[in-house]
């Protein structure tokens, strides 16, 4: 057994023939910061070089002890320090942390996620690109970027997009935080555990004597089951609205439609960032067109003007951070402050590169 940690918030460990990942900063809901990132990768590549190791399997721990927390996303608490600051370590941080997403999906073995508890944002970037995706009763998955400012990335966009119908669209934009068996409904998980049982299932890796990858995702599959409960959204009205063109268009219909979900819907989205809203529909749509790696390249981009398109307090992202999460008054200030004045223009500019495509940092994923 053997273990690598950065400032134990990580535990890399061998046990038996499984490379077993803890994530271990439970009283920051196992929140991504660069040296945690730099830890999953470091073990990743050791391991899929390794004979002994045939597949990864990773959870997260909460206050109490393991499981029932995987991770709350990324560090917003650093991005906002960073960025006012001009820390140099917050472009490490995204380069490196879209790196690690996209070894994630294109890892040669097997790599699955315990999704229990809060999997958000940036624990949706290291789960969705594994090989099995298990949620329990008490898992709660979402993207809810636009809640600050942001953009569903760390590949979002290539995720999200690939939903059925265009239920992509309507996660982008609203936020909405699913339960275990409604993420399945959506494609976002594979099966479904009670969370009682997943101490013996960790248990039983290190035990069993597994032949190959293929054997070990096959001992955690055969404890799931995969049914999969109805979304709780109308499946219908969500493509024949957000199918709509543009994000005015939409909230016009959800106006113009008589039901509690399309009146609680709107109201959701006028408490979004509305340059973001519009952003992140021209993102789930480019996205829905292009692999992986492009859709990392472009999110590469997209994440960078969030900062420095506007830079300082000025940043919609920075201002998104500091109402919910450093003064915590709940009141963004968003700039334009309704859907209705965003233009064309602004939201354009989020997807210039800022990089010529031969220098852009993440040029060399395939």
């Amino acid at each position: 057994m053997s273990t690598l940690s950065s400032e134990n918030h990580v535990v890399a460990e061998r046990r038996g023939r499984v490379g077993c990942l803890t994530l271990n900063r439970p009283q920051a809901l196992n929140a991504l910061s660069l040296g945690m990132i730099r830890s999953i990768t470091h073990a990743l590549l050791a391991w899929r070089d390794d004979e002994r190791v045939l597949a990864v399997v990773v959870r997260g721990v909460n206050k109490d002890g393991p499981f029932g927390a995987f991770c709350a996303g990324g560090d917003i608490r650093f991005f906002h320090q960073a960025a006012l600051s001009g820390n140099p370590e917050l472009e490490d941080f995204f380069t490196e942390e879209y790196a690690l997403n996209h070894l994630i999906h294109t890892y040669t073995k097997p790599y699955i996620a315990l999704m229990d508890g809060i999997v958000m944002g940036g624990g949706m970037g290291i789960s969705q690109g594994a090989s099995l995706r298990i949620v329990t009763e008490r898992s709660k998955l979402a993207m809810p970027e636009t809640g600050i400012g942001l953009f569903p990335d760390v590949g979002g966009g290539y995720f999200l997009s690939r939903c059925a119908g265009r239920v992509g669209e309507y996660l982008a934009l609203t936020g909405l935080v699913l339960g275990g068996r409604e993420a399945m409904a959506a494609g976002l998980a594979d099966g479904f555990i009670d969370s009682g049982r997943l101490a013996g299932l960790w248990s039983s890796l290190e035990q069993t004597p597994f032949e190959n990858g293929a054997s070990v995702e096959r001992w955690c599959a055969s404890h799931l089951n995969t049914t999969a409960a109805p979304g709780t959204w109308p499946a219908a009205e969500v493509d024949r609205i957000f199918s709509l063109p543009s994000v005015r268009e939409i909230a016009t219909a959800l106006a113009g439609t008589d039901s509690e979900w399309a009146r609680n819907t709107l109201a959701t989205l006028r408490k979004r960032s509305p340059l973001m809203l519009h952003v992140v529909l021209e993102h789930i749509r480019r996205a829905r067109g292009m692999g992986l790696a492009d859709d990392l390249r472009m999110e590469r981009g997209l994440v960078r003007r969030c900062f420095q398109l506007r830079p300082g307090t000025a940043s919609e992202t920075v201002e998104g951070i500091r109402a919910l999460a450093v003064d915590k008054d709940h009141q963004p200030r968003w700039n334009p402050a309704r859907v209705e004045d965003v233009t064309p223009a602004q939201v354009s500019a989020f997807f210039d590169s800022p990089w010529p495509d031969h220098a852009h940092p993440l040029r060399a994923l395939a």
